[in-house]
Order: structure tokens, then C-alpha cells, then sequence
């Protein structure tokens, strides 16, 4: 069976072995490709991977590049292709000759798409011939995530426009706008695609709304392996330390956070937040200063307020193995987004066993149980569905705002201040994670799927 991936960055086991820079982002897909590289003989998977590559991979004339890279039990071949993910928001034609040129090198049995968030999952979705044989696995919807983008913030912080943001054409509001051009093509995809693999409610609601005619598969994802075998100690961390993964545009809801921050301190003065991922709030050399964002500003503008500047500390760009250190020397890991599916962070924190509170929203109810595993905190919903956690800025954005930072910060005080029941939540988190991310039986159903699919295109 020929199964080509088709994922959205190069996977770090490919960066490694071609001598390039790996990114930090589906690490967790180098851990699902080792198990299935290890069984390939017992499988019977020829697996060639696709990936928007970096220009110096090109050679001169070429929109379109092979490597052989060697694994444990043979070789894999990674394919290449140009595009410009800078601005995932446009979808540019060339991109289905590039991915037919690859469909025609491998000619795969099975096209497997990590995703929906860039053009590349929609030229594929189009060029591919055999619908039957097409499968997506959901990552976030941007479409969704468009309506939840401004995440409470005042109308002021949203409409403002930093000199970066004029040039670069990246305001708040036009950040939100290219979601919604993502969204567009990622319900094109959807339509086309006869199979699509999802892991939460929220987007099995979704995807059945796009395309009720497409099988459904429940599949979890597997986690990048530093997080497996490991355990969060108490004694080993900082107390009353708090960590984000992200925090550098609005839907991650840093604000929330640092809204929410003054009455945890009032509570617990050694309170601490470590933030990794991107800074936007750098401000002190002319040129940083030029680049700020308006996100950023905003975010400036609540610590100087609530005198947060020495509270809040920026990690930057963490490697699996520092983001695990982080993890381990944390005493909570906080997700306040204003949507997500099932976010990785949360479930790598659950792995490990560690405290974790995070807002009630999109999928994450199907992955993290509020009393058990954890606080869930009600973050903001539209009448809609309970599947639609739209952030209408407009309507009594301030006033929620406070509401939804009040009831993070209520979160993090309950969880902190009951150590008997964090030890519990830890302990079923993690049993809970185990589950959830058990290598080997993810494995197994993805296998199954694929089996399936063959099967039901050939009947």
C-alpha cells in the first residue's frame, strides 16, 4: 500500500537527516511516521511524505524536489514543492501542477492530508483523482477559529493599526479577515474529501456540516516522544509558576491571562507566567519598536498597567526538550485560547501528569474532563450551537472580557490552593493522556482506516 503525507512544514526527522533547520511545530508527526517506518514490513506501507520545502532545496528551474532519506528498515521519499506559506490566505494555482507531479512520481494508493489550513490541502484535495482515496485529518478550522479570532478584546485594540501592521498589511482586523479566506478553502477541501479523520466533537460537528457524505474516523494523535515515559514532580518545580505555549496573536488569550493575573497575585505574590512561542511585546531597540504589532501594544499596555513587566517572562522559540523542561519546573499549565480542537500542549501538560486548567472550549471538553482531569473555566459561547464559541468583540466584548479573566483566575486559585484534589487531577490526566496518546494504538487506527478506505473504493 503506496500512502503519501501530505503535511504543512517539513517534519523535524526529515530536517535532521537533509542537514536543514527543524521547526518546532507536528513534531508529534515524526513520532506517528517512527512507528509506522518500524512496522513497514508487517503493514506493507510504502510511506513517501509531502511538505512545503525551503527555496536553497530547490534545484535552479524547479518548482518541484526528491530526497531519499534513510530510516530504521530502509529509505523514505520526501517530497518538495514551492509555496508560499507567509500567506496561506491566497491559493495559488501552480500549486496543483506541483502536487500532480508528485502524485504521478509515487503514485499513491492513499493520499493522507495533515490539515486544512493552507492551499496546498485544497490543490491536493483537487488534483487527486481518486476521491474515495482521499483522506484529511482535521487539525484546527480556521473558518471557525475567524469567528472566535477576536477573542473578547475592546473594539479600540481591534480597529488600532502599528506602523508594522500598515506596512505589512497585518492589522488585527485583517489577521482575522485572512482567516476567513483560509476557512473558504478549507470547507472546499472538506466537501471534496470522502474520508476525514477528527479526534473532538467539535470538529466532527463541523466537518459532517461541510460534507455529511464523508466517513468520519475518530483518531488521536500521536505526541513528540520526549513527552512519553517522563512525570511532573511538585518538588521539582516553581512554585506558584504559571505555563502558556503560545501567546502571540489574539486567539491563544495572553490578554486573558494577564487580565486574570492581578487577582492571582493578590492571592499568591510569587505568582510567575512563562510565556513560549514568539514575543510580539519586544520594545526596546528603534527597530523593535517599528515592529510591534497591535497585539502586541495591547499586551505591553495591561502589564505596564497592572505592573505585570517582571512577572511575565518571554522564553522564545522552545525545542521539544525545553518545552519539557519548562513543563516539569512549572507548577500549572494554563490554556486560556478563545478556540482550539484538541491542542497538543494541553496534552503533552496531561502526559506528563501536571496540574492544568484551561478554557471550555471548541473540542477541548472531548480531551480534558473538567473535575477529573482538571478545571475547565465557561469561556464565551454564541447562542448558535455549543459547538460555535464565537468572540463577537462588538457585543459586550468588555464586559466579557472580565467576566471570562475573572473565571480564569478563580481557576487557577481553586487548583492551587486544593492540593489533595491537584494530586487527583494529576493522576487522571495522565492516566487520561495515556489513552489518548498511546502510540501504538493510534497506530493501529490509523491502519485500519487506510485499510478500510481501500476496501470501500474497491466494493
Amino acid at each position: 500500500m503506496k500512502v503519501l503525507w501530505l503535511c504543512n512544514v517539513m517534519m523535524p526527522m526529515i530536517a535532521e537527516q537533509l542537514n536543514m533547520e527543524a521547526t518546532n511545530k507536528e513534531g508529534w508527526l515524526s513520532g506517528l511516521a517512527d512507528v509506522v517506518l518500524k512496522k513497514r514490513y508487517e503493514n506493507g506501507i510504502d510511506l513517501a511524505v509531502a511538505f512545503p520545502a525551503p527555496e536553497m532545496m530547490f534545484p535552479e528551474g524547479h518548482d518541484v524536489c526528491m530526497r531519499t532519506i534513510s530510516v530504521q528498515g530502509g529509505k523514505m521519499t520526501c517530497y518538495g514543492f514551492r509555496e508560499d506559506v507567509t500567506r496561506p490566505e491566497i491559493y495559488d494555482e501552480a500549486l496543483e501542477g506541483r502536487l500532480k507531479k508528485i502524485i504521478d512520481s509515487f503514485q499513491p494508493d492513499i493520499v493522507h492530508c495533515f490539515g486544512t489550513e493552507y492551499p496546498h490541502t485544497l490543490a491536493m484535495c483537487r488534483v487527486f483523482p481518486r476521491k474515495s482515496r482521499l483522506l484529511i485529518s482535521i487539525q484546527g478550522l480556521c473558518s471557525v477559529c475567524a469567528n472566535a479570532y477576536f477573542a473578547n478584546m475592546p473594539e479600540k485594540v481591534i480597529k488600532s493599526v502599528t506602523l508594522r501592521d500598515y506596512l505589512k498589511k497585518d492589522s488585527i482586523i485583517e489577521q482575522q479577515r485572512k482567516f476567513e479566506q483560509r476557512g473558504k478553502m478549507e470547507i472546499e477541501a472538506v466537501k471534496l474529501a470522502k474520508n476525514v479523520t477528527g479526534r473532538t466533537e467539535w470538529d466532527k460537528f463541523y466537518t459532517r456540516e461541510w460534507n455529511p457524505e464523508a466517513n468520519y474516523y475518530n483518531m488521536n494523535e500521536t505526541l513528540r516522544r520526549d513527552f512519553y515515559g517522563v512525570a511532573w514532580d511538585k518538588k521539582s518545580c516553581i512554585p506558584h509558576s504559571i505555563f502558556l505555549s503560545q501567546g502571540d496573536y489574539p486567539i491563544k488569550g495572553l490578554h486573558y491571562m494577564l487580565k486574570a493575573l492581578p487577582a492571582i497575585v493578590a492571592r499568591y505574590p510569587d505568582t510567575r507566567v512563562y510565556v513560549a512561542g514568539n514575543s510580539v511585546v519586544k520594545y526596546k531597540t528603534f527597530k523593535q519598536k517599528l515592529k510591534i504589532s497591535a497585539y502586541g501594544k495591547y499586551l505591553r499596555k495591561l502589564m505596564r498597567e497592572n505592573d505585570l513587566n517582571n512577572r511575565v517572562i518571554f522564553l522564545g522559540r522552545l525545542d521539544s526538550a525545553r518545552m519539557k523542561e519548562q513543563y516539569l519546573k512549572s507548577s500549572l499549565f494554563v490554556c486560556c485560547s478563545s478556540i482550539e480542537n484538541s491542542p497538543n500542549s494541553l496534552g503533552e501538560a496531561m502526559l506528563l501528569g501536571m496540574p492544568c486548567v484551561s478554557a471550555d472550549v471548541g473540542g477541548i471538553p472531548s480531551m480534558f474532563s473538567d473535575g477529573e482531569d482538571g478545571i475547565l473555566y465557561e469561556g464565551f459561547r454564541s447562542p448558535k450551537n455549543k459547538y460555535d464559541n464565537t468572540c463577537n468583540a462588538k457585543t459586550n466584548s468588555a464586559e466579557q472580557l472580565e467576566i471570562i479573566s475573572k473565571r480564569l483566575a478563580n481557576a487557577v486559585i481553586s487548583i492551587w490552593k486544593d492540593e489533595e484534589r491537584m494530586e487527583s487531577y494529576c493522576e487522571n490526566a495522565r492516566k487520561h493522556a495515556e489513552r489518548n496518546h498511546n502510540r501504538e494504538r493510534n497506530y493501529a487506527k490509523m491502519t485500519e482506516i487506510y485499510t478500510k478506505i481501500i476496501m470501500q473504493s474497491d466494493e
